[in-house]
């Protein structure tokens, strides 16, 4: 497919400038570009060029997109047109908080919403992504223990198992990792644990359900570990789907958690942005977290600055339209309705699952939670069929393809997290298209090496991409 710049005819324009009405205003020559590089095309062209790309382009809105521990589920319009009010889209953030009552407002609700929903007493909006609240977190973590004279806590501990951003965001805050086995049932390993924790331990960081789509078990148990240690308990909120309006965070024992509004609460996510990732915290830490905060006072909704805080995080406040979103999904839902969709997304994977099971074994028989993490190292011993021919399979079906390799501790793995937004119907697919790759491996398994053969992109070398990137054309 041609770029633009290919495209290119001089002397097409998409619009007609009228000549100005009223004095034009003389730039020193030196503030000027001498030239402006830009593609000609007429507007018709330029219409067909974006629209013939999104066609190429993948997302929730053209079939089944199963990406694991990314929540990739469907986004009800509705909550795009709210925040596309213009009260809301056309507020300035350097608006004075006097004018802008009702973006505050926005604000200070959904805090209070989100705090309740995670058990905790203070929540920060600022971070613009959950990476950028894991960092968040844990700065607001140092602090905390740096405030009370505690500076020996340089080590955060991370299952195995964890999210790749965890260790990266605890090294980026200064801090040492320090990685935790699992044990039998893929939760943390107790023993481990005890080895691990000591006077030096800052935090836990800890995903529950965790990445293998199991709930953990003995999070009690682990909390009061960390906690005798003097250390704190971090919620990687992930995985919140699963679980949202049935338990919190703060009653399971954590200090910290960080949410992912743009995949638990109605924002499309992927593509490059826009995301929000929210940390809230118990009371002890509330000093800590960024400023400037939304507060009520005599005269309405203002900012204030905090003494102890971390400081700013964010331009500004951080992406006030997914804010919108969220509320507008929280508030549409309800409580009930919360739940009901976090049982929803936990009973389509266990379904989907379940059917797999009936032609190819999933390893952990238990029940998951709201995704599941099947191996594919029997069908590549016996086949040569690996994780990567079956994901690419996918694609020729009409279904993206789900997380591969990931979690590290699982041989050729394939997650799967089917989302509360599927039906029946559309898991039922999704299984008859994975039974058909399946029984494909062990009869023209060379097909699948060379899949997909219907999509504008077949195998890139992923290689060389991740080593070489070209950034720019």
């Amino acid at each position: 497919m041609q770029t633009l710049f290919e495209k290119s005819v001089a002397g097409k324009r998409g619009v007609t400038v009228a000549p100005p009405e009223v004095e034009t205003y003389s730039f020193d020559e030196s503030l000027l570009r001498t030239e402006l590089d830009l593609p000609e095309l007429a507007e018709v062209d330029t219409v067909r060029h974006y629209t013939a790309l999104s066609k190429r382009a993948f997302g929730v809105d053209d079939g089944f997109y199963p990406l694991g521990s990314c929540t990739m589920k469907y986004n009800p319009k509705l909550n795009e047109e709210i925040a596309a009010l213009p009260g809301f889209a056309q507020a300035h953030p350097l608006t004075r908080a006097d004018k802008v009552q009702g973006s505050l407002a926005v604000i200070d609700t959904l805090n209070a919403y989100l705090a309740g929903i995670t058990g905790m007493d203070a929540v920060t909006l600022q971070p613009c992504a959950g990476a950028h609240g894991e960092y968040t977190g844990l700065l607001v973590i140092d602090r905390y223990h740096k405030s009370r004279g505690d500076f020996k806590r340089t080590k955060v501990l991370v299952p195995d198992s964890a999210h790749g951003t965890n260790p990266a965001s605890a090294a980026m805050a200064g801090f040492e990792v320090v990685s935790v086995k699992s044990d039998g049932d893929k939760g943390v390993d107790i023993e481990e644990l005890k080895k691990a924790v000591g006077e030096d331990t800052a935090a836990l960081m800890l995903t529950n359900p965790t990445t293998l789509g199991l709930f953990e078990k003995n999070i009690l148990e682990i909390a009061d570990i960390v906690h005798a240690a003097g250390g704190l308990m971090y919620y990687d909120g992930a995985n919140l789907n699963a679980v949202m309006g049935v338990v919190r965070p703060g009653d399971m024992g954590f200090d910290v958690v960080h949410l992912n509004l743009h995949k638990t609460f109605s924002t499309p996510h992927g593509g490059g942005g826009p995301g929000s990732g929210p940390v809230g915290v118990k009371r002890a830490l509330k000093p800590f977290l960024p400023t400037p905060a939304v507060v009520s006072t005599e005269k309405g909704l203002r900012y204030e600055k905090g003494k102890q805080s971390i400081g700013k995080v964010s331009a500004f406040y951080g992406n006030f339209g997914v804010y919108v979103k969220a509320l507008a999904y929280i508030v549409t839902l309800g409580g009930k309705g919360l739940r009901a969709s976090a049982e929803t997304a936990v009973l389509n994977a266990n379904y989907l699952r379940a059917r797999i099971n009936e032609f190819y074994p999933v390893g952990e028989q238990r029940y998951c939670m709201h995704e599941f993490v099947l191996s594919m190292k029997k069908l590549k011993d016996e086949t040569g069929v690996t994780a990567l021919d079956v994901a690419k399979a996918l694609i020729d079906r009409g279904i993206h393809p789900p997380t591969m390799y990931f979690p590290l501790i699982v041989e050729e793995a394939l997650m799967f997290e089917p989302t509360e937004t599927e039906s029946k119907e559309n898991l039922d697919r999704a299984a008859d298209a994975l039974r058909e790759i399946i029984q494909e491996a062990y009869t023209a398994p060379e097909k699948l090496h060379t899949s997909p053969h219907n999509a504008p992109v077949r195998r890139p070398d992923e290689v060389a991409a991740a080593r070489n990137p070209v950034l720019r054309a």
